[in-house]
Parts: C-alpha cells; structure tokens; sequence
C-alpha cells in the first residue's frame, strides 16, 4: 500500500462553543462554515450544538489531512459533512472532487470529535 496518498485528521471541541447559536441572529457567522444543507440539517431538531460542533470538527480534520498533501486552499464552506439514508455521515470537497473522504463522527453532552481519512487518487 502507498501511504503517501494516505491522510489522517481528528478534532475535538467542547459543544457548548455552538450554543444559542440561531440561524436568524448568526447567518453570517454560520454560512461561513457551513453549506446550506448543513444547515437544514443541524437545525430540524433542538441539538443543534451538537449537530454544528461535531461538523465543524469533521471539517477542522479535514483541513488537517489535506495538509499532508500540500493542500492549503479549501475553506470550512467548501467542504460538506451530510448523512446518507441509512444516517452514516459522509464527506465532499468541492475543490476536490477526486479526494476519498471517510468519516467518523461522535459527540457526548459536552464534547464532540471526528476523524477523518483522506485518499488522494
């Protein structure tokens, strides 16, 4: 196996960052980061803190393993954290569309992490 087209990244944050955190009163703040379907997602329910957080965890790792490749370009905003039918998280790059991304996401009351693998090929 060729590890050089191989990339790790994890993060971990306290929830309550994101608390009282309102789409109406923080839009600006929060299209920064995130894509609209994002915040379709993360605000259809009352665990929004929960469900920002461990997004914006996924993309901080993101940002980690795209380094290891000499990537530096990809803001928050183009990468997308979602959930499939069956509710497993997945990930795209809009700038990089051939990167292979998996993800990992969990959160506790306080806390939340993710880790992600990256392939470049």
């Amino acid at each position: 196996m060729n590890f050089n087209n191989l990339a790790i990244g994890t993060d971990i944050e306290e929830i309550n960052r994101f608390d009282n955190k309102k789409l109406e009163q923080d839009e600006k703040f929060l299209r920064k980061i995130f894509t609209v379907k994002e915040l379709e997602y993360c605000f259809k329910d009352n665990q929004s803190a929960s469900h920002l957080c461990v997004r914006y965890c996924a993309k901080e790792a993101v940002v980690k393993a795209l380094s290891q490749f000499k990537i530096r370009d990809v803001y928050y905003s183009d990468i997308e954290i979602l959930n499939n039918e069956n509710g497993s998280p997945y990930c795209s790059i809009k700038k990089y569309p051939n990167i292979t991304v998996k993800v990992s996401l969990s959160h506790s009351k306080t806390y939340a992490t993710a880790t992600v693998l990256c392939f470049n090929g």
